[in-house]
């Protein structure tokens, strides 16, 4: 199948590059010449696990190709996707004018009957406005259609590739049976794919994400009770994960979640609800306890040394908003070092992969480490940000000799209290005992 890609982001990306490894011809377009150059020679504009090699093998076998000319990528695809940005507005909502821009471009080279499908996150009534956009370019038929993504930065080509569900909405039996030919590489072993009216599919996304921001904020605020109260929140996750219906996912506490998605993607559902009368407390509150939530750290170092930080040098791990990404979008490193730079610390920070998007994000007065101990030289604390496997296993011993103090500091509770306290460290972490 002929399969046209508009945007290469993450999505974008990731969608041309599995649908070519399953012998579709594809070819990704984008604005963006620089990124669009560095495709073409095979090179990933961003870290993703696995991406790369697919994107070079499929360049190879001429399955992928990148153009700049999104005019002509829309002339000879059978199937388009709409993978372009939608960043959150000042008021919270997701601002469609990339989306509606791509229309624009569709409807003046429609040149024959195709299906052009959102996999962009977009609200209900998206792609109502992408047919209007269109229609007022162009006299040739065209389906839409709403396929939303549920990929996981770090998993998102084995995510695509053994989708636990594909989502799909449709308005005909005919698209229904192409996109079911497109898709059914994927779901081979069973999984379902589920069609549904464009409208459902679209509120399927958000929703979804909202239910998993408030799964993770809830456990944060039962970890603040479990600090008060005495009880760890590691075994109270156990214990409730356990039960079926709740299962063992999206339950443990931290120092908040960040991404692309979820933060966006909550502020938009609660925008959109209030549009339509409806008060959307319970995600509007995970998202308020969130950006709470990412200050954790910094209210625990600060209860320990005081609120000047003053000639102190912290070591942070971990930039990225989680483990296998790059991605820094709403990470809790870009609330806390600049809040410790204000309070006068130096900060030397190291991320496996994060560190080259951090020097655009933080403050010029970041010191990046070569690796992770070198960061805990010399400094009087450190803080874990995110839960990288190198960090998991450490030698812990060799960081309590290249501290000045012994003092952890720790937003993803990576190590056991009981550890620690054997080691003589001063170790906080979130929703357990102190360690002092």
């Amino acid at each position: 199948m002929q399969v046209g890609i508009i945007g290469t982001g993450y999505v974008g990306l990731v969608v041309g590059a599995c649908l070519a490894e399953t012998g579709n011809h594809v070819v990704c377009a984008d604005i963006d010449e620089e990124k669009i150059y560095s495709l073409q020679q095979g090179q990933s504009p961003i870290y993703e696990p696995g991406l790369e090699p697919l994107l070079r093998h499929n360049l190879s076998e001429k399955r992928l190709g990148f153009t700049t000319d999104v005019g002509a990528c829309v002339e000879h695809a059978e199937v388009i996707f709409i993978a372009v940005g939608t960043p959150a507005d000042e008021d919270g909502s997701a601002d469609l004018q990339h989306v509606l821009s791509v229309a624009e471009t569709i409807g003046k080279h429609l040149n024959e009957e195709k299906i052009i499908i959102t996999k962009s996150t977009v609200p209900v009534g998206t792609a109502a406005k992408v047919r209007e956009e269109i229609e007022r370019h162009t006299s040739q038929p065209f389906h839409i259609c709403s396929n939303p993504e549920f990929l996981k930065e770090g998993d998102a080509v084995e995510d695509f590739m053994r989708p636990d569900r594909i989502v799909i909405g449709v308005e005909s039996d005919q698209v229904k049976a192409t996109l079911e030919e497109l898709f059914s590489p994927f779901v081979r072993s069973g999984n379902p794919m589920i069609f549904m009216d464009i409208a459902s599919a679209e509120m399927t996304k958000y929703a979804a994400n909202a239910m998993l921001a408030v799964r993770i904020s809830f456990m944060n605020q039962i970890a603040a009770l479990c600090e008060k109260a005495g009880a760890d929140v590691d075994l109270v996750r156990r214990g409730i994960g356990s039960d079926p219906r709740i299962g063992r996912a999206f339950l443990y506490a931290g120092a908040g979640y960040g991404g692309s998605c979820f933060p966006k993607d909550v502020r938009a559902l609660v925008r959109i609800a209030e549009e339509m009368g409806i008060d959307m407390s319970l995600p509007r509150s995970a998202q308020e306890w969130n950006d709470f939530q990412k200050e954790i750290v910094l209210r625990k170092l600060t209860g320990e040394l005081g609120d000047d930080l003053s000639g102190l040098r912290i070591a942070i791990w971990g930039l990225s908003f989680k483990p296998e990404t790059d991605d820094l979008r709403e990470a809790a490193s870009l609330t806390v070092i600049p809040k410790l730079i204000e309070r006068g610390a130096e900060v030397a920070a190291h991320d496996p992969k994060g560190m080259e998007s951090a020097r655009t994000e933080l403050p010029p007065e970041v010191e990046y480490a070569p690796d992770e101990y070198a960061a805990c030289e010399g400094a009087d604390a450190l803080l874990i940000l995110t839960e990288w496997l190198q960090y998991r296993r450490p030698d812990l011993g060799r960081i309590k000799t290249l501290l000045k103090r012994p003092l952890i500091v720790d937003g993803r509770n990576l190590f056991r209290p009981e550890t620690m306290e054997g080691l003589g460290f001063t170790y906080l972490s979130i929703g357990r005992r102190d360690v002092r």
